[in-house]
């Protein structure tokens, strides 16, 4: 007689694409099942784990970033293995996980940027906000490239709090943020950066802006900063004046906003220029190079579902500068074998279930995080939205045809990875560089100096093993 799956005699075999909050909070959920015994292998493109929480979150909010402890108990578990260096769709494939695992978890966030379709927007000097996160959080995919900070006025499309992020590192005191983990080489673009106005676009108005509270409220302390805003901009329609009694959030956003365009000019040497109900419409060049934007007013309407859209009013203005950052939403990539919905940049699910055309779900394979849901919510986020995940997880391997018995060998995909010369990172390599950054950054007084190129990376690894 078969002995049954999650059995000690019988582990349930489960592969996690991804490292980052999703996959590691999906591993929690299972290792928590009572009367469920699994072995889960964690798979990550580059060497380093914990995705947006090292590569997503700002440098100057080291506190967000401690929740990488609870991870780090996660990865003692003897049941769990990570392997990084690893990349889905070049090192392994879909059939390989399938073959081996009894259900793979697809954690892979939404790795591209919307685009906001005007005419301009590939000129230089005009960039997704998400590559100049990444640039001055030392994400490898990022850290050979160059930023013009020549220019005195930059401007930040968006109301979201990565918007807020990259308009407060471009106006923070680069001494302040010489004390955190922010890239090497961004920390010496930022000391160079002639920039001293970042003007930030939102599109609808204040009260329907994206905004945390403890984000909003950073920008009136920020050192040698001040916050501008029109008082004419915080004069709300009824609809949306009414829309903050139920909203608390929005309620107190308006009252910090309300504050800042008060407090007005006060003399600091940067500021940070908040505008609201106007689009970009169009991105001037000069020659190649981003030299102004023309933006047109908006006003907002009702649309039949009660929500306010923004419409605009046909009055423009130029606003010169000298680079465009954009912030207008995110998106999931493909991934090789893997249904994707380009309609929503999302791989399609049914309460994280993936499925194929015509609502067929594929046993066995599930979805986590912003590649589920969308790009919403906070780290925090993932938590709940990877436990529902887990449950239809649970609830399906009475149903599931197993992998074979021959296929559940541990060594399996170690063997498969070393036979097509995949140098992969177990946890305790990555625990090397760990140490190794952390070393280098109590050197300088800093949480961390960040080992930027994945050559580097391994080559640290590989000294220490």
């Amino acid at each position: 007689m078969t002995e049954p799956l999650g059995t000690d005699a019988r582990p349930l075999r489960v592969a996690i694409v991804g490292a980052g909050p999703a996959g590691f909070y999906a591993a929690e959920a299972l290792l928590k099942q009572q009367n469920l015994v699994c072995q889960i292998d964690i798979f990550n493109r580059l060497p380093t784990p914990y995705g947006l929480v090292r590569e997503g979150v700002a440098p100057d909010h080291q506190s967000i970033k401690a929740v990488t402890r609870v991870y780090d108990k996660l990865a003692a578990a003897p049941n769990l293995r990570y392997f990084g260096n690893v990349t889905f769709g070049r090192d392994i494939f879909h059939e390989d996980v399938t073959q081996l695992y009894d259900q793979v978890v697809y954690a892979v966030g939404a790795q591209s940027d919307r685009k906001m379709g005007i005419t301009g927007e590939d000129l230089d000097g005009s960039f997704p906000a998400t590559i100049f996160v990444g640039w001055y959080n030392g994400h490898p995919d990022y850290c050979d490239l160059t930023f013009d900070l020549s220019h005195e006025r930059v401007l930040v499309v968006g109301n979201g709090n990565v918007a807020m992020d990259v308009a407060r590192i471009l106006a923070t005191d680069p001494e302040d943020l010489a004390k955190t983990d922010i890239a090497d080489h961004a920390l010496e673009a930022l000391r160079k950066s002639k920039v001293r106005e970042v003007v930030m676009l939102g599109r609808r108005g204040p009260a329907q802006a994206a905004f945390t509270n403890p984000e909003l409220r950073e920008f009136g302390e920020l050192n040698g900063v001040d916050v501008i805003i029109d008082p004419a901009d915080m004069e709300l329609d009824e609809v949306s004046e009414a829309s903050l009694a139920d909203d608390k959030t929005a309620r107190r956003n308006v009252e910090l906003m309300r504050t800042y365009a008060e407090r007005g000019n006060t003399g600091a040497p940067r500021r940070i220029v908040m505008r609201f109900l106007v689009s970009p419409v169009g991105i001037i060049g000069s020659g190649n190079r981003v030299a102004a934007v023309t933006i047109e007013r908006n006003n907002l309407k009702q649309a039949a579902d009660g929500s306010l859209k923004a419409r605009g009013t046909g009055k423009y203005e130029t606003l010169q500068c000298g680079m465009l950052l954009r912030s207008v939403g995110y998106r999931g990539s493909p991934i090789p074998g893997v249904p994707f919905s380009d309609s929503s940049g999302t791989i399609p699910n049914v309460a994280g279930r993936v499925f194929q055309d015509r609502d067929e779900v594929i046993p066995g394979e599930y979805v986590v995080g912003w590649a589920k849901r969308g790009p919403s919510g906070i780290i925090g986020t993932n938590k709940p939205d990877s436990v529902s995940t887990v449950a239809a997880m649970i609830e399906d391997i009475p149903s599931l045809e197993a992998i074979p018995d021959e296929k559940r060998g541990l060594h399996m995909i170690e063997e498969l990875l070393r036979s097509r010369g995949v140098d992969y990172v177990t946890y305790a390599d990555w625990k090397i560089l760990d140490a190794h950054e952390l070393a280098a950054g109590a050197a300088q007084g800093r949480p961390r100096v960040k080992v930027t190129c994945v050559d580097d990376m391994m080559k640290i690894i590989r000294a220490g093993r």
